[in-house]
């Protein structure tokens, strides 16, 4: 450091702000109904999902949503996935990202405020919270006392008993989705689960505690990336939150407004009674303007427009706006409102083509798949009448029900093909028993006469004898 400058000027403060504790206070409205009913969607989906079953025949498993880790399988009512189709959870995180970055053109944060899991959890914390310390007021006060009273000490834990009980069961929820939920959670009553199953369960417990109920917001704020992220894809037509101010100054309270406007001086909406902070789950004036810190929850919508039903004025003096249509409104011009646009028309044709690609993919992927390895040493024998040998392993994938497959081989003539421990012939051609969901590993030996020297491209297809189902895999057969 240059001594001559004085220090002060390189002190830019901490790194890490100390948490500001945050009581949000309750608040009715269309937003909060809104929050409520996808609170319930999606825990609902997340922990009745795993009991949801699905008839898949025979020998198959029978859970509607399963991560088969065990034999590689993904199962989705009637989607069965396998290793091989890593193409469609690529598709699917595409999918993700262009419906994430839709939402973030259309309506800026709205997966934060609504849908994102660290939302949602922590709503429902600050439900517990509210139901059981009472509403913001009650919490203030109870944790500003000095001491601890018998009533303290219950509130607290019949809160954090409550806590840990979601806690526990969102860690045993995602546990259910990698084995039979039924049996797994008898397994785990009994003490005879798998101890992974309790390691997990006990990890996503700590955490989801922790996170939901102490972090809160700081995790938004510090941890997560997509605040920065989504600020790099807005633009300046994107709805956020907004404070009217173009409405609300000046502020000031109800009384001195109305005398104001008696007075014809000009007076805001806006009457400073701080409801759209106090409901807020960050702890944010949104009248400050645009934050990273906002979620866009839109309670601050709430608060503000009860507020102003009581007092007789227009509602919606904070809403999702723009700054241009602020700017608008100010010069006596007509709002403007772009959902369709350049950017989200691209995100939603991009969406629509991997959506297309992906279910045109699913529809017409093959059931039944073959894949060949030359042996490499040897790679080809002679034998003693003259012919040539080549070996190869050849990999069978069958994705439906026990089939019985026929192996041919085109491209070379006058061969000879022996399936080595599989004997059942017809017509020339040998025959293989592959098992439902199953793989079957060959020891294919072609046989052929003797020939100019070179190499000849050949195919092996495999047919199903009952549907006619085929697949088919390129190699070659290499002379000595």
């Amino acid at each position: 450091m240059n001594k001559s400058v004085p220090p002060s000027e390189f002190d830019y403060g901490p790194l890490y702000a100390p948490q500001k504790k945050v009581y949000p206070q309750k608040v009715s409205g269309t937003f909060r109904n809104i929050k409520w009913a996808l609170m319930a969607l999606c825990l609902g989906i997340y922990y009745i999902l795993p009991f949801v079953r699905w008839n898949r025949g025979p020998g198959a498993p029978d859970q509607a949503v399963l991560v088969d880790l065990v034999n590689g399988r993904f199962y989705f009512f009637f989607i069965e996935l396998w290793p091989q189709e890593v193409y469609i959870f690529t598709g699917l995180l595409i999918l993700a990202a262009l419906t994430l970055f839709l939402m973030n053109a259309v309506g800026g944060r709205m997966w934060c405020g609504y849908l994102c899991p660290q939302t949602v959890w922590t709503d429902l914390f600050f439900a517990v919270e509210r139901l059981i310390e009472g509403d913001r007021r009650e919490r203030i006060k109870k944790h500003a006392a000095k001491g601890v009273t018998f009533e303290r000490i219950v509130e607290l834990t019949l809160k954090h008993s409550i806590w840990l009980l979601i806690a526990w069961w969102t860690g045993g929820a995602w546990v259910l989705y990698f084995n039979d939920a039924p049996t797994l959670v008898k397994e785990l009553v009994t003490f005879q689960a798998p101890m992974l199953a309790y390691i997990w369960i006990a990890i996503l417990t700590a955490t989801t505690y922790v996170l939901a109920g102490w972090m809160r917001e700081q995790v938004c704020l510090y941890m997560c990336p997509w605040p920065r992220i989504q600020a790099a894809l807005t633009d300046e037509w994107a709805l956020n939150v907004t404070y009217r101010h173009d409405r609300g100054e000046q502020r000031m309270s109800l009384k001195k407004s109305a005398e104001a406007r008696a007075a014809g001086k000009p007076a805001g909406d806006c009457v400073d009674c701080y409801q759209c902070v106090n409901v807020c789950p960050v702890g944010i004036d949104i009248r400050n303007g645009l934050q990273m810190d906002c979620i866009q929850c839109g309670l601050c919508i709430d608060a503000c427009d009860n507020v102003m039903e009581k007092i007789g004025r227009p509602t919606h003096l904070i809403a999702y706006d723009t700054d241009i249509n602020i700017a608008r409104r100010q010069a006596g011009k007509k709002e403007i409102y772009r959902i369709a646009r350049p950017r989200t028309i691209v995100y939603v044709g991009i969406i629509a083509l991997v959506g297309s690609i992906m279910l045109y993919a699913l529809a017409t992927r093959s059931m039944l798949d073959i894949n060949v390895l030359h042996d490499r040493n040897p790679i080809a024998v002679r034998l003693a009448d003259g012919s040539i040998r080549n070996a190869y392993t050849v990999r069978l994938l069958n994705k439906r029900d026990d089939r019985t497959v026929t192996l041919d081989v085109e491209g070379l003539a006058q061969a000879v093909v022996h399936v080595v421990g599989h004997d059942s012939v017809a017509s020339g051609r040998p025959q293989i028993v592959v098992g439902r969901d199953r793989t079957a590993e060959l020891r294919v030996l072609v046989t052929a006469p003797a020939a100019a020297a070179g190499s000849t491209p050949l195919t092996m297809r495999v047919t199903d004898i009952a549907s006619g189902e085929t697949a088919a895999a390129a190699d070659n057969f290499v002379m000595p």
